[in-house]
């Protein structure tokens, strides 16, 4: 399991933003990447970078867990949808868990949802030239 990331955003007040991300990979197939606290602007960055490093593995899934989430603005919303993205590129499905009912009509009327309900493309690529089947996966 890695160490978890708090930041807090600069130039504001006691009730400055944090956010927390921690990533459990005792399941190398199914990374969890919890997020807790404040995604914004400001705190986004750490929480995008850890989903570059485990989507750099090419898990059969990386899940999401929102259980501590208390705020999002539309930059956590690109975080979503980049590694929803990122992951249609290596075979990798996106999970959300424990999903606050203010992210999901979030995801709701903006689509996100619908998109993340999309299955992965039959082939999944394993390294150049050499695709194998997502169901042998």
């Amino acid at each position: 399991m890695r160490k978890g990331v708090i930041v807090a955003s600069e130039g504001r007040g006691p009730e400055a933003t944090q956010l927390s991300v921690s990533v459990d990979r005792s399941d190398p197939d199914m990374p969890l990447i919890r997020v807790g606290g404040e995604l914004a602007y400001l705190t986004v960055a750490p929480l995008r970078a850890e989903v570059d490093r485990v989507l750099a593995d090419a898990p059969r899934a990386v899940v999401l867990d929102f259980a501590d989430l208390h705020f999002m603005d539309s930059s956590g919303l690109g975080v979503i949808v980049h590694a929803w993205r990122e992951g249609q590129e290596v075979g990798t499905t996106l999970r959300l868990r424990a999903v606050p009912r203010f992210l999901a009509t979030i995801l709701d009327i903006t689509g996100v949802a619908a998109l993340l309900d999309r299955p992965l493309p039959t082939t999944r690529a394993i390294g150049p030239g050499s695709p194998r089947s997502a169901a042998s996966a």
